[in-house]
């Protein structure tokens, strides 16, 4: 079950979701460098019918069987659109996974867990198409003895990662005001930091899949509208990693610069929670 942690907090349903906008390397210090990268099957914004329609992997319990896949079917393997491809990444780099909030931090109605709910990313080097939602999530384990062995859980967050927010019509609640006054900026793409695995390789593909757990709650902290979404990516495993660059730099523009307190921590929610 999903426990609900800390203080609840309130969030509108609103015209779409969350969806994987791109993933960039970070530097030691924090620092986005290299050539941006892009999820599988990627549709960039003002594309018809959109990212909403294409990117968004909404799965519901009430619908799913024990072979729903965790990818969406324009997720396959090496599937990338032109002019988006993968990430290049070596094994231990760190790796930032950025998406807008789109209200979901910002805007306020129904009840919702602390955080926003649960963010988890698994990996793996020996991907299928045949994945499932249900043979992975919450099976795979950080030690990789869970389920069928063929990947691990890196880490789990919370969705909102204490700075993002948007300030547009649509989405502008009191906690978008507040950061707006602390940050400045239009608006700041949430993150999910990860750091890939020493065992992820030096050549080939190393897949990582990212899972939102957004159950709506009852008073009482009960699940009563269970919500899940999934995103696909493939990065392209390299040998040189990102050159050393110092310690975290809290100074730099916010706007480039990964979560310092998941670039320390893999864990920040409960696995069993």
């Amino acid at each position: 079950a999903i426990a609900v942690l800390g203080l609840l907090s309130y969030v509108t349903p609103v015209q779409g979701h969350s969806w994987l906008e791109d993933i960039r390397l970070i530097a030691s210090n924090g620092t986005f460098v290299g050539p941006t990268g892009y999820p599988r099957g990627y549709v960039p914004r003002g594309s018809t019918p959109g990212p909403d329609i294409d990117m968004v992997n909404k799965l519901l319990p009430t619908t799913m069987t024990k072979d729903t896949p965790i990818c969406k079917a324009n997720q396959q393997i090496g599937t990338q659109t032109q002019g988006f491809p993968p990430l290049s990444a070596a094994p231990q780099d760190f790796i930032a996974l950025r998406y807008l909030e789109n209200g979901h931090v910002t805007k306020y109605t129904t009840l919702r867990p602390a955080g926003n709910g649960t963010v988890s990313i698994y990996g793996t080097k020996t991907p299928s198409n045949s994945d499932t939602y249900y043979g992975i999530h919450r099976v795979w384990n950080a030690a990789g003895t869970g389920g069928d062995k063929r990947g691990k859980l890196l880490a789990t967050r919370h969705y909102d990662d204490g700075q993002c927010y948007e300030t547009q019509t649509d989405t502008k609640g009191p906690e978008g005001v507040k950061r707006l006054a602390e940050y400045g900026v239009p608006s700041l793409a949430c993150q999910t930091d990860v750091q890939l695995p020493a065992d992820a390789g030096t050549s080939g593909t190393y897949t990582l899949y990212w899972v939102w757990e957004w159950p709506e709650l009852a008073p009482s902290g009960q699940v009563i509208g269970p919500e899940n979404y999934t995103a696909c990516i493939d990065i392209n495993m390299v040998s040189q990693p990102v050159a050393a660059a110092g310690s975290f730099d809290t100074k730099q523009a916010v706007t480039s610069r990964a979560v310092k307190a998941q670039m320390e921590t893999a864990f920040m929610v409960d696995p069993a929670a």
